[in-house]
């Protein structure tokens, strides 16, 4: 069988990309097409950096190619991204010695997105990882009781000449929050220019040092913090988390929405799915969906991003944050199994990212070896 490159060239015209408004022949999308016997080279040109345009323009292509010229096609894609210069993107200035940002967002309050963000940080530092949290939920920060630092003060130190805040440290992890600085019953009742300016001390005025990540635990919703953030920081990815119901995911949706925007362009790494199921510690083998079943996984098929996994309920998560040591840390439990999975797929959603779409930093992770838990076995 010889393919013959006209024929594709037509078929390839029924494909329209996101974002474009023409068949990606006519907007020039399609670079070029190479055909050898029964295997053929699509060679595409996206100017969106977004990871769910790329792999749809990709699926598309394939399956285009099976339906009207032949199923029996091997077909390769080849796609280089080259993002258009937009006067009202949002760009953020990057921390020198930080080689990942992952914001950590959920639509929705209460789906333990402070939980799933001290969990993902603990198991990256077992993996070998450099990690530091900023908590960013001004009005409701958590981690310094998920940390069992509550009654610590980052101190100050001399950095080059300057006065810089020294992250307070708990678990290998480096943390900063805006509870370090007010007391327990204190409630932080700020407008919005007045918290975006405490998240710029707290991300510009800090000696990070070198990290493989940073996590930013978001406040809940789509606003003006979430803003703030993008417009201080180059965003590496973002991990949406929510529950299975359908209350949860229509937020959680919106939340993936808002990354996903023109201005705003920052890759969503997938959906983390919480408190997906309870088993009872005397029936280890039953699952109760008490939210519902897999509702965040199919929000992730919907929006063709990647499903980093699911969390069960556990009672042990809860009390491990509670009393400020998250749960992976408990060696050899089913629990950090859950989460050595998710961060797993998190270390290889940054890693595909940062190998297919224009760094956000100059420097960044290129290979998962030396990390055992991230090897495949």
């Amino acid at each position: 069988m010889k393919l013959d490159r006209k024929e594709i060239l037509k078929a390839l015209e029924t494909i329209t990309i996101a974002g474009e408004g023409k068949n990606m022949v006519e907007s020039g999308a399609v670079a070029n097409v190479i055909t050898f016997g029964d295997e053929v080279v699509v060679d595409l040109l996206l100017h969106t950096p977004a990871m769910h345009i790329k792999k749809r323009a990709e699926d598309d292509i394939k399956k285009t190619i099976h339906e009207l010229v032949s199923p029996e096609a091997k077909v390769k894609v080849n796609i280089k991204v080259e993002a258009k210069e937009n006067p009202n993107e949002i760009k953020g200035k990057a921390i020198p010695g930080i080689k990942n940002i992952i914001a950590v967002a959920s639509g929705k309050g209460g789906v333990g997105k402070s939980t799933v963000t001290a969990n993902l940080a603990v198991t990256l530092a077992k993996m070998g990882f450099a990690v530091g949290v900023l908590d960013a939920d001004i009005y409701g920060p958590s981690m310094p009781i998920m940390f069992d630092v509550e009654n610590e003060k980052p101190i100050s130190i001399t950095v080059d000449g300057k006065s810089k805040m020294k992250p307070v440290e708990s678990f290998e992890i480096k943390i900063l929050s805006i509870g370090f600085f007010t007391a327990p019953s204190q409630a932080v009742i700020w407008r919005g220019p007045m918290a975006a300016k405490a998240l710029n001390q707290m991300i510009f005025d800090a000696d990070w040092g070198d990290l493989d990540f940073m996590l930013i635990d978001l406040p809940p919703g789509t606003g003006d913090i979430h803003l703030s953030i993008m417009q201080s920081l180059p965003i590496t990815g973002a991990v949406v988390v929510s529950t299975p119901q359908a209350v949860a995911l229509a937020d959680a949706k919106k939340g993936v929405a808002m990354f996903m925007q023109d201005n705003i362009n920052v890759p969503v790494l997938g959906i983390i799915e919480n408190m997906a199921y309870f088993t009872p510690e005397e029936l280890p083998d039953n699952k109760y969906y008490i939210f519902g079943q897999e509702g965040a996984k199919n929000l992730a098929e919907d929006l063709n991003v990647p499903f980093l996994g699911e969390v069960p309920i556990v009672q042990s998560i809860r009390e491990a944050g509670d009393y400020g040591r998250p749960a992976a840390l408990q060696t050899a439990s089913a629990i950090e199994t859950v989460f050595e999975e998710i961060t797993r797929n998190v270390v290889k959603e940054v890693v595909d990212r940062n190998d297919s779409l224009p760094a956000t930093e100059a420097i960044k992770i290129t290979t998962m070896a030396g990390c055992s838990a991230v090897k495949k076995n």
